[in-house]
């Protein structure tokens, strides 16, 4: 009979499978409605239906992935296996490790919002003067641009505060910034371990800090360069912005993996302390 953390394991992977394959085929379907000849006024109406629904499934596909992640880690706690994953679940099945990763996913969301263009705030510019915005209101625009990026959601806060919500950049800031929770959550751990001695350089814990901010480097470049160059340079960087994230993903993943092989201690149990 299969064994409760066996049973846990199987379903967090299914959900998480699932998740990732709905929202590949919903960005997939939603792309073969972005040409500008479609959009009639017997049409738009469908289209906007379809938008609606676009964000509910998304919605739920993002709640699967979240069950099944928690049931993944769950299991492996459970499971108490030596493996690297399980050193990982345990890490950030730690209470202290728990609260630094709501802490940096949270933050590092919002951080995420400012440099993506997600949370738009422009001082010099009235969106009721400028473009005739009700204040406060919001609307979804589904059509027409490049796959991924319809349909958006359009949200006027104040005057000079909104939110422009693009669905690659919704995934990747999600994704992202839980992979920065999950690197930083272990990196403390793991630098608190180097602190006591135990087998971890700290030049090694405090790596894995960095990597975990895959928009930091551009950001602070922009901020030391002339103001000319870094204007051209902030326009490049926001052009390559979604790219540039979504080839650090890799590294987000793999970087804990490196970072537990530390954590593991000789007869393959874990160092930190899972209460």
């Amino acid at each position: 009979m299969e064994s409760q953390f066996e049973k846990s394991l199987s379903k967090g992977k299914k959900l998480i499978i699932l998740g990732f394959i709905t929202i590949a085929i919903l960005f997939y379907l939603y792309s073969r409605y972005q040409d500008p000849e479609l959009l009639t006024p017997a049409a738009i109406d469908s289209i906007q239906r379809i938008a609606y629904g676009f964000y509910i499934t998304l919605v739920a596909a993002f709640g699967a992935i979240t069950i099944g992640l928690y049931r993944y880690c769950k299991g492996k706690v459970l499971g108490k296996q030596k493996d690297l994953s399980t050193i990982i679940a345990l890490t950030v099945w730690n209470s202290k490790s728990r609260r630094i990763f709501v802490v940096i996913f949270i933050g590092y969301g919002i951080f995420f919002s400012l440099i993506s263009g997600t949370l738009v705030y422009q001082p010099e510019v009235n969106f009721a003067i400028h473009y005739g915005a009700t204040i406060p209101s919001g609307f979804i625009a589904p059509c027409c641009d490049g796959p991924g990026y319809m349909p958006k959601i359009i949200v006027y806060l104040t005057e000079h505060v909104g939110l422009q919500i693009i669905p690659i950049n919704l995934v990747l800031q999600i994704t992202v910034s839980y992979l920065v929770g999950l690197n930083a959550a272990i990196a403390v751990s793991a630098y608190s371990i180097s602190k006591k001695g135990r087998g971890m350089s700290s030049i090694g814990a405090a790596t894995g800090l960095f990597i975990a901010c895959p928009t930091c480097a551009g950001t602070f470049l922009s901020i030391f360069i002339g103001t000319a160059s870094g204007i051209a340079l902030s326009i490049a960087l926001a052009q390559m912005q979604t790219f540039f994230i979504a080839i650090s993903i890799p590294v987000l993943i793999i970087t804990p993996y490196v970072m537990a092989r530390k954590l593991r201690n000789a007869d393959g149990s874990c160092k930190i302390d899972t209460k």
